[in-house]
């Protein structure tokens, strides 16, 4: 029972069934799409490899000894004779013959070259799958080996020759391109099977199926003629097994790393969508722990929104209608207040309350706070035409906007910060807005702010009125206001 509990655990991580510490599906998701893109680069990788071996070995004169062709009909023989197949009684006979005629190197190359440009059409399609994965790594050493077995022939020596071949280094590189999907188990599977093929190969010259093997323990001997040292070669399968245990480990920390990052990576785009990017911006590149009590001082003007009569009218609403016309208020004035350079402070209910000039430092916050107000008006506008075509009534929504110095920074207990505006101008806009409904009008602000932003740019579309020495609530002194919209 417990032996077949570890071949199903076994049989779930090699085929990739096994779940990864319980990520949600749409981290999961992030990950296998990291990881198709690197299938593709594996895949091109391939390809141009092929090409650049191609031109090389058909432009590039072939090192010197060289005796006689090679051409695909000797793997035929080889396997025949290793299995003690007659190739006429299977019916590979014609095939043989027709391989005869298709240099070695060229046509591994071409073999290769379809199968990779399959994989990187099924990589492009996002159609591959563990068992394919698999297969391609096997293809990948088979062929490889293939081309190092054909040494010995194209030289006219004995088998032994191929062990010495230089050729063998490229094993590293087909483990190393296993790693870029950062999957330990494929890097595993390409080193065993990397070591699989060397371990064949020794095997076939010591059948001495390509002559004497030349067995020694002689290292000199080994190095300056076609003699095998057997240790030498095992030397080369445990280099292959121990690089890619290793690298296997440096995937596996590497992969821990990864998916960490994704999913911080998504928590953060979440996490964005209920902060002002300003912010989230300011908070990812924050060199130090943000921390309760820290500000800075900034010149800033504020903008509050507010939906009129919507405690009396969310009384008679059912839940989710109410919920739909706040969605609905907001999705239309906070694109405008947005695309102005604003930044939305916090959402109060059925109010709005933006800063402009406090997450990013400007020089025409008055300016892009007015360009703002007059954006949401418009939108609010084409709101209550929707409204009033499909026989709902119009909403009224009430702004004031006021400049000053404000404290910008993080407040909280500690465990849980917001990022926020605090000072006179804050409170004065909050009085304004209030006091639009004195002034029987929608949008005001006080004079300094409206003049301050037609000195930084601001050009009005109309003239607007002013009503000078306004009492305004919880304000002191008089206050001259500026009509933004009646």
């Amino acid at each position: 029972m417990a032996a077949d509990m570890r071949l199903a655990r076994l049989r779930r991580w090699l085929m990739g069934d096994a779940p990864d510490d319980g990520l949600p599906a749409r981290v999961l998701d992030t990950i296998r799409a990291q990881q198709d893109r690197s299938e593709i680069m594996v895949s091109v990788a391939q390809l141009l490899a092929i090409g650049f071996f191609a031109t090389l070995y058909g432009a590039a004169p072939m090192a010197q000894g060289q005796i006689q062709p090679v051409t695909l009909a000797a793997a035929f023989d080889l396997v025949a004779g290793l299995l003690g197949i007659d190739l006429a009684h299977v019916g590979l006979a014609g095939l043989r013959d027709a391989a005869d005629h298709v240099e070695f190197v060229f046509g591994v190359l071409g073999i290769y070259a379809v199968v990779t440009l399959l994989r990187l059409i099924l990589a492009l399609r996002r159609q591959l799958t563990p068992w394919m994965l698999y297969a391609s790594a096997i293809i990948d050493m088979a062929l490889l080996m293939a081309v190092i077995w054909s040494f010995h022939l194209k030289y006219a020596q004995t088998a032994a020759f191929y062990l010495k071949a230089p050729t063998f280094v490229y094993v590293f590189i087909f483990i190393a391109l296993r790693a870029l999907r950062f999957e330990a188990r494929y890097v595993l599977f390409a080193g065993a099977m990397g070591a699989l093929g060397w371990a064949i190969l020794l095997l076939i010259v010591l059948s001495g199926h390509g002559g004497p093997p030349n067995v020694t323990h002689d290292y000199t001997e080994y190095l300056t003629s076609n003699a095998t040292l057997i240790g030498a070669e095992v030397d080369k399968i445990v280099a292959v097994l121990l690089v890619t245990s290793i690298l296997a480990l440096a995937i596996t920390r590497a992969r821990r790393l990864l998916v960490r990052a994704v999913a911080e990576r998504i928590a953060a785009q979440d996490l964005s969508r209920f902060l002002a990017p300003e912010v989230a911006d300011r908070i990812r590149r924050s060199e130090l722990r943000i921390a309760a009590g820290e500000g800075e001082l900034r010149d800033v003007t504020i903008l509050t929104t507010d939906l009129r009569a919507f405690s009396g009218l969310s009384a008679t609403m059912a839940p989710d209608s109410v919920v739909k016309l706040l969605q609905d208020y907001q999705a239309r004035v906070c694109p405008a207040i947005r695309a102005a350079g604003g930044s939305i402070d916090k959402y109060l209910g059925d109010g709005i309350l933006s800063s402009f000039g406090a997450a990013q430092p400007s020089g025409t916050d008055a300016a892009d706070a007015l360009r703002a107000a007059d954006a949401v008006a418009a939108a609010v506008a084409a709101w209550n035409a929707e409204r009033t075509g499909q026989g709902l009534p119009p909403m009224r929504v009430g702004m004031a906007l006021a400049s000053g110095r404000v404290i910008f920074g993080a407040v909280g207990d500690g465990d849980r910060l917001e990022y926020t505006v605090i000072g006179d101008a804050v409170n004065r806009a909050a009085k304004l807005e209030k006091h639009t409904k004195a002034e029987n009008v929608r949008a005001l602000c006080d004079a300094t702010t409206y003049d301050r932003a037609v000195s930084q740019g601001y050009a009005p579309p109309a003239v607007r009125e002013r009503r000078a020495a306004r009492q305004v609530d919880g304000v002191a002194a008089p206050v001259d206001l500026v009509i933004i919209t009646p």
